[in-house]
């Protein structure tokens, strides 16, 4: 997905300033941009530098790939019940709760067994459900296991961090942050920026144009990407990718290849863009008209592209 200043932004507002900052994060690319006046573009660029060291500090109690991290402190232990945690690690499990509430359930986060078997074709090792739940309040708040969970955040954190590092740059009329494709955005100009969707196969090749309409009637929004392509790998059995299907605790296998959801927040659209590619194009639908989606384009096996009515206002 690629975030660009539209062609007419400087019409728009052409005394405003753009300072950007493109850097690593997550295990991919991390994009912030915001506008300002010209006198405070020494502000923006170090506001950026300050967000991005925020970023990253999220990112590092989040992830499941380093020793260190607060998740990977808890699934050392999977069993282990009342467990307390930290804040941000109950923050975003916090959030996951509600992504699987918004979505029937179709995003579990719990399923780091299924998700390490996809890569590996090691299927004996990869658990079935066991139920957990957040006990207590405020910033003592505890995990409570009924057998082994182990959690794999992934989408879940980066479409979390998207929308907090956001909040962090409300000082500015416009702001974007891209998370390695998961994107918030606030603009005070729906002419300010355009997104594009990329094809899984060819990075050069577009499937749409998208922009905030103008009489859209709130100044911020959400845009995410999931797809079969992302994550990959060929084993003995066929091929596998990362998006398991809770129902099965296997890789998804549906009529959809790649989707893309613009929601209230990008939190949201991302767990619809990875709920319509494992439901498939029907349950998906049906999926993103229950949570509120407010458009979606879907790639499907054939080729085809299929869009949510909605959807058309979107296109630029």
């Amino acid at each position: 997905m690629m975030v660009v200043p539209s062609s007419d932004s400087a019409t728009v507002r052409p005394t405003m300033l753009e300072t950007e900052l493109t850097t690593r994060s997550m295990g991919g690319g991390l994009r912030l941009v915001v506008t300002s006046t010209a006198r405070d573009g020494d502000r923006a660029d170090r506001d950026l530098r300050r967000v991005a060291e925020r970023i990253d500090a999220w990112a590092g109690r989040l992830t499941r790939f380093t020793d260190t991290s607060d998740l990977s402190a808890l699934n050392a232990d999977p069993e282990r019940s009342p467990r307390p945690l930290r804040p941000t690690l109950a923050a975003v499990l916090s959030h996951a709760r509600r992504l699987a509430a918004q979505t029937d359930d179709t995003i579990d986060v719990a399923m780091l067994d299924a998700r390490l078997a996809a890569e590996t074709g090691a299927w004996s090792m990869a658990t079935g459900h066991s139920a957990w739940h957040l006990a207590g309040a405020g910033r003592q708040r505890t995990l409570v296991r009924d057998g082994r969970v182990r959690f794999d955040l992934d989408g879940v954190a980066k479409g979390w961090i998207a929308d907090r590092a956001l909040r962090l740059l409300e000082a500015y009329p416009d702001a974007l942050v891209d998370a390695d494709g998961d994107v918030a955005i606030r603009s005070s100009s729906p002419a300010s920026w355009s997104i594009g969707v990329a094809h899984p196969d060819d990075d050069l090749v577009e499937l749409a144009q998208l922009r905030l309409p103008r009489d859209w009637p709130t100044d911020r929004f959400g845009v995410a990407t999931s797809g079969i392509s992302v994550h990959q790998w060929r084993l003995p059995a066929g091929t596998s990718h990362h998006l398991i299907d809770p129902r099965t605790s296997r890789p998804a296998v549906t009529d959809v290849v790649q989707a893309t959801v613009v929601a209230d927040s990008t939190g949201l659209a991302e767990a619809l863009a990875k709920s319509a590619v494992i439901r498939g194009s029907q349950g998906g639908l049906e999926l993103l008209d229950r949570a509120g989606a407010w458009g979606a384009l879907f790639l499907l096996e054939d080729g085809d592209l299929l869009t949510t009515p909605d959807a058309k206002r979107w296109i630029a």
